[in-house]
């Protein structure tokens, strides 16, 4: 049990992690902090927080736990507001999607590592925004990535772990460097080029038709390039270093590609796509068992509740 959880930043994933501590009973009171005066009295009338405020010093106030949900970019000035203040031994963690960038910036506003720093990374989310997509089991069998620094304090670390766990998220710890040049390649790249292939093939005289004879591959790999254009835009920003890794490297492949189309090199272009479909079919049974998997557990759960 924790005595006062704050949540900066009420959107979808800040929302749904206070809603979600909120039911659990683990927190005596749950504070957001929004500048939007609407998403302040929603958050309070549907049961996300138990109050909410304007003014971030007033909020952190007594503060046990203090999540940063707000977008990307604004962390540094966030944890810059924070650093001026006297936060006692409050736990400090956040959502951001580019840990390497936050960490920097902890480091800069404080001018040290806080020891009780938590960086985290919850892998979820909805087509859905705002305080009233708010869902307390957004996260429940879905990874959240924890990135724990040499200078984290143990107990701090084994609290949020246990606050991400209570939501029923599937906790792992990894390497911030390692966590950014992950999600670089299987979050942020797919992202970039579906935003270009669209924009590509927007962009042409005759896109009416194009799309007009789209079909469902067109449709499955492009879904993602209706994501929110700005919160991409910071992601890209912020993780800007290993998204060019990624991109160089997938280029390259890709030029192996072109010029095998151009050789009309049909053996090669087959060993590639054999290799895919291969990798793409084991990767389809990891899914397939983690759905099984998280299937049973939520059976177990509902056994639970009625006996």
């Amino acid at each position: 049990m924790i005595g006062r959880l704050v949540v900066v930043g009420l959107g979808l994933i800040g929302g749904s992690f206070a809603k979600g501590l909120r039911e659990s009973g683990l927190c005596r009171e749950v504070v957001g902090v929004d500048l939007d005066p609407l998403s302040r009295e929603l958050a309070v009338e549907l049961g996300v927080v138990d109050r909410c405020e304007a003014d971030l010093a007033a909020a952190c106030q007594g503060a046990d736990v203090i999540q940063l949900a707000v977008p990307i970019l604004a962390m540094e000035k966030m944890l810059g507001l924070l650093a001026d203040m006297d936060l006692g031994h409050a736990i400090l963690t956040d959502v951001g999607s580019a840990k390497g960038n936050v960490v920097r910036a902890a480091g800069q506003a404080f001018g040290r590592m806080p020891a009780r720093f938590v960086p985290g990374h919850p892998i979820a989310g909805s087509e859905q925004s705002g305080v009233q997509a708010s869902n307390s089991a957004l996260f429940r069998r879905h990874k959240v990535i924890l990135t724990p620094l040499a200078e984290t304090d143990p107990s701090a670390l084994a609290t949020v772990d246990a606050l991400w766990r209570a939501l029923g998220a599937d906790v792992e710890h990894m390497q911030v460097e390692r966590h950014d040049e992950v999600l670089a390649a299987t979050s942020h790249l797919p992202h970039l080029l579906a935003f270009g292939l669209v924009d590509s093939l927007a962009k042409r005289n005759e896109n009416l038709e194009i799309f007009r004879y789209a079909a469902g591959g067109f449709r499955d790999f492009t879904r993602i390039a209706g994501s929110d254009p700005v919160m991409w835009h910071d992601i890209f920003l912020a993780n800007r270093d290993a998204v060019l890794r990624a991109l160089d490297s997938f280029r390259g492949d890709l030029d192996v590609l072109r010029d095998a189309v151009d050789a009309g090199d049909g053996p090669q272009l087959l060993e590639v796509f054999q290799r895919a479909q291969a990798a793409r079919e084991h990767f389809g049974r990891i899914l397939a068992r983690r759905a099984r998997k998280g299937t049973l557990n939520a059976n177990d759960d509902h056994k639970e509740a009625r006996s």
